[in-house]
């Protein structure tokens, strides 16, 4: 019953004004399996002027949305996010089929992504304000009083990633909803199909017609024009260093929350549990096949035990299988071919530049079997620019100086990984590192979500974490009080 209004055969509608609408001029995005080329869908791609007719819809339901009381806001996230749970089975073979994520990370996606939801329902609810009093203030006395509330912002842009359609829509869209705003979602083309479903499960959940509405079209198409139009009051973006860039100039004086790209360095002292900092360099390099911002990748490892620790990582990265997302394979098909030939440039340069290839360097397609080189240096591409892919350059390393110096001289400070046996050392190397976050004895990786995630210089703008991001999706406003 569902699918006559949100799709006829593999042609997928948009969602506007609580309507499921095509495109006036009937033109389609065709999305393909990056697995085996086969037809996912189609998504309208819609024009300039019906991109408007998302964003007038989208002012006018927020005004009503705004005045709803948040425990309402709140009980209908929590609807969605437990049809999200109820859906997980068809949505995870949507993820398979759409970017080529194996099952359990699919599952896990969506098992995540509910429990990110129904704890942005509940912190919603804490989001105080504040009174202050001018007698607090040199040379005043208590003749005025400041009532401070934090309010909605009003439209948000909410623009996500191909590599987790699901999670990092939820993670903009749902802290927007419960803090009074309304939402304008524009997925990325390869990833369309999974975001329509979540627009299917917040209607389902009794969200307000206009409150969201997901709109499909090309980035080069509409996206300038989304970025910049002026009933947008805010913009969520996640993605590439260099496109972020380009929203920041458009956006003009718009609030900007910006999660872009990475360059994370796992950073291995001679003191190191080597055994666990492989488990984790592995598992933080290679899970979905290495197309993640927050990847590891690149080790930096005291000359002393480079050899040790390499013992360890090479078993681990042998015993991963290569192969279809059904299969529930560890390395599956990067999301393009011009994905896969970039990830090959930099293993090409590497090699011809003195690189040693430890395993790897087998290409099938746009699948790139994990790859890991020894003795790189800093003038090889793969030693600075992230790959989206599964190849781990070692550089070795004859200080912890040196090592905190060549990870800040990336142009990227997302996160960094220290791995060592002693606090102090933790500590001091972690203070000097210029990244959003430091973990010790981990992978780098996003999550908890209610944990602050940050990245500085090219790797993103504004802290996220789910206080963090109704934060930035409301303001202060003060009303004040004045006595006779």
């Amino acid at each position: 019953m569902f699918r006559c209004i949100f799709s006829e055969g593999k042609k997928y509608k948009n969602l506007l004004n609580g309507r499921w609408v095509i495109s006036r001029f009937e033109k389609w995005n065709k999305i393909f399996s990056p697995a085996d080329g086969s037809l996912v869908g189609e998504v309208p791609a819609m024009s300039l002027e019906e991109a408007d007719d998302f964003l007038k819809t989208a002012c006018l339901a927020q005004k009503v949305w705004a005045g709803i009381p948040v425990s309402e806001r709140a009980t209908v996230l929590h609807k969605a996010a437990d049809i999200l749970l109820r859906e997980k089975n068809t949505m995870a073979d949507i993820l398979m089929c759409e970017i080529a994520k194996n099952k359990d990370s699919s599952l896990s996606e969506l098992t995540r992504t509910a429990d990110l939801i129904h704890f942005t329902a509940e912190e919603g609810k804490r989001v105080t304000g504040e009174s202050l009093s001018s007698g607090a203030f040199p040379g005043f006395h208590e003749t005025k009083l400041s009532i401070v509330n934090r309010v909605p912002l009003g439209v948000v842009l909410a623009i996500a990633p191909f590599n987790y359609p699901i999670n990092l829509a939820a993670s903009k869209i749902a802290p927007a909803l419960v803090a009074g705003n309304s939402v304008v979602f524009k997925p990325p083309t390869q990833g369309s199909v999974s975001a329509l479903y979540l627009g299917r499960i917040f209607c389902e959940a009794g969200l307000p017609a206009g409150v969201l509405n997901v709109i499909t079209g090309q980035g080069h198409a509409i996206g300038d024009h989304l970025v910049s139009h002026p009933l947008v009051n805010m913009v969520a973006f996640t993605g590439s260093s260099k496109i972020g860039k380009h929203i920041a100039s458009l956006a003009g004086m718009k609030p900007l929350l910006l999660e872009l790209g990475g360059k994370d360095a796992a950073l291995v002292l001679e003191d190191a549990d080597l055994p666990l900092a492989a488990k984790h360099i592995v598992a933080g390099a290679f899970s979905f096949s290495g197309q993640r911002c927050t990847a590891v990748k690149r080790i930096l490892v005291m000359e002393s035990v480079a050899d040790k620790l390499i013992k360890q990582l090479l078993p681990l990265i042998r015993a991963m299988t290569v192969g279809r997302p059904e299969d529930n394979a560890d390395i599956t098909s990067l999301i393009s071919e011009e994905a896969a030939d970039f990830v090959q440039e930099l293993i090409d340069d590497a090699i011809e530049k003195g690189a040693q290839l430890l395993i790897g360097n087998k290409r099938e397609k746009n699948i790139i079997y994990p790859t890991l080189f020894d003795r790189v240096t800093v003038d090889m591409r793969i030693a600075w620019e992230e790959p989206f892919g599964p190849v781990l350059p070692i550089l070795r390393v004859k200080t912890v100086d040196e090592a905190v110096r060549i990870t800040n001289e990336s142009e990227y400070g997302l996160q960094a990984s220290v791995f060592t046996e002693n606090i102090d050392s933790a500590f001091r190397v972690g203070t000097q590192l210029d990244v959003g976050t430091v973990q010790v004895n981990g992978k780098t990786e996003r999550g908890p979500d209610h944990f602050p995630f940050v990245g500085v210089k090219s790797s993103g703008m504004g802290t996220q974490g789910i206080r963090y991001s109704i934060e930035a999706m409301t303001r202060s406003k003060a009303v004040v009080l004045n006595f006779r």
